[in-house]
């Protein structure tokens, strides 16, 4: 059969892609902190002014070379420029659906709220800090998890002293607030 005939297809499947990254309930709001916005808004404009450029240069030579069913440098950059397709069009509707919360802005310091900074104390005596932030920010710091998490939500309006009740894979754990604070986002 004609190599016209034939559909390229990759191990995954692109929309899969995208839907693992979109950690949002239906309808949700993207909560974020400020520099998580920026983090955002600098990946989305690297990749189309620096990247996707120099990809589409390489495609570009790589094409002019001849044969492309055996081209690695043609069949490796058409595949390089759908990954960042894909990843703009997802920055694109997390930025559009972004709403920037600024942690120190906060009312009500004495409670658990998106942006805090949570010390608590687990059932065995350990203790614990975790900061809430926007579900694109996790991977930016070791204790950032997401205000989504079930941690996130069994803190969200405690004050130091309270206990909670966190739902875990292993069952349900009892955590003791013992701080919280509303640092400066990095």
């Amino acid at each position: 059969m004609s190599k016209a005939f034939t559909k390229e297809t990759d191990a995954e499947d692109p929309t899969d892609v995208v839907e693992a990254l979109d950690a949002l309930p239906a309808g949700a709001k993207n909560y974020i902190t400020p520099p998580g916005l920026k983090r955002l808004q600098d990946e989305l404009r690297h990749l189309r002014n620096v990247e996707r450029p120099k990809v589409v240069e390489v495609v570009s030579w790589a094409a002019g070379n001849g044969d492309r069913s055996e081209n690695g440098d043609y069949i490796y950059g058409k595949k390089r420029l759908r990954e960042i397709d894909r990843r703009c069009e997802f920055l694109r509707k997390r930025l559009e659906i972004a709403q920037v919360v600024d942690p120190r802005q906060q009312q009500g310091l004495d409670r658990v709220f998106f942006g805090a900074t949570v010390t608590y104390r687990d059932a065995g005596g350990s203790t614990h800090t975790i900061r809430i932030v926007g579900a694109d920010e996790v991977a930016d710091t070791p204790e950032a998890v997401s205000w989504i998490s079930p941690i996130a939500r069994a803190l969200h309006k405690a004050r130091a002293g309270d206990r909670v009740e966190v739902h875990t894979p292993r069952g349900i754990e009892a955590i003791q607030v013992v701080k919280i604070s509303y640092q400066q986002p990095v």
